[in-house]
């Protein structure tokens, strides 16, 4: 006899601190849009040929991060779930930065 149950997930973090959902904020904004700031940024110092390689790198480093943001908070039985930016992001808040400021 099998007794195939269905392991319990977490929720995504409610953040309640108004310094909590800020940080979070923040780097859920970092998340979205340094790709384009920086991709910008090479445009506007360089020329677009320069601009066009600095997007497709940026986009690689990104994609580093958020995996290292993601895999470093998210429990294991979690991570081959999607999350999208504002997911990592309270996650990260709420387990690295903020621990001790929530409550249950």
């Amino acid at each position: 006899m099998s007794n195939n149950f269905i392991e319990m997930i977490e929720q995504t973090p409610k953040l309640r601190s108004k310094k909590c959902k800020i940080i979070s904020f923040i780097l859920r904004i970092f998340l979205q849009f340094s790709t384009y700031a920086a991709t910008l940024l090479v445009w506007y110092m360089y020329d677009y040929f320069m601009a066009f390689f600095a997007l497709i790198l940026s986009f690689i480093i990104m994609g580093i991060v958020r995996s290292k943001l993601r895999n470093s908070v998210i429990p294991p039985k979690q991570r081959e779930y999607q999350y999208n930016d504002k997911g990592i992001a309270d996650w990260y808040t709420a387990k690295e930065l903020c621990y001790g400021d929530e409550a249950p």
